[in-house]
């Protein structure tokens, strides 16, 4: 069975610095491919962060680069996104995605590629 859980997410002042964790069971994760997403309220789910471990090869959108880190922990497990410049337009429910569903990577888009989902951690970012 396997099992994806976030922690980390908080609020924040625009400016400030978060970093999330996602601890995942089940799956070795220094073998597939690896993402964040994010999802506002009222819009779609985007990817912001992917890594593809076999080539460690990431990925970010144009939103968050350079300002956001994907990073792997192999002996945990567990997958990172570390955040710094945060802005308001950074404030969604941020979810962990494993193992993608297609060859290759590192994967932003779409969701559906991802086979196993945490349950999202909250960030907001105040003005």
């Amino acid at each position: 069975q396997v099992e994806v859980v976030e922690s980390g997410g908080g609020s924040v002042q625009t400016g400030g610095s978060l970093t999330l964790s996602c601890v995942v069971s089940g799956v070795t994760l220094s073998g597939t491919c690896t993402a964040w997403f994010r999802q506002a309220p009222g819009k779609e789910r985007e990817g912001v962060a992917a890594r593809y471990a076999r080539k460690d090869r990431t990925a970010y959108a144009d939103s968050v680069q350079g300002r956001f880190t994907i990073s792997l922990d192999n002996a945990k497990n567990t997958l990172y996104l570390n955040m710094t410049n945060l802005k308001p337009e950074d404030s969604a429910m941020y979810y962990c995605a494993a193992q993608c569903s297609r060859a290759g990577g590192p994967w932003l888009s779409p969701p559906r590629e991802y086979n196993y989902w945490g349950q999202g951690t909250q960030v907001t970012v105040s003005s």
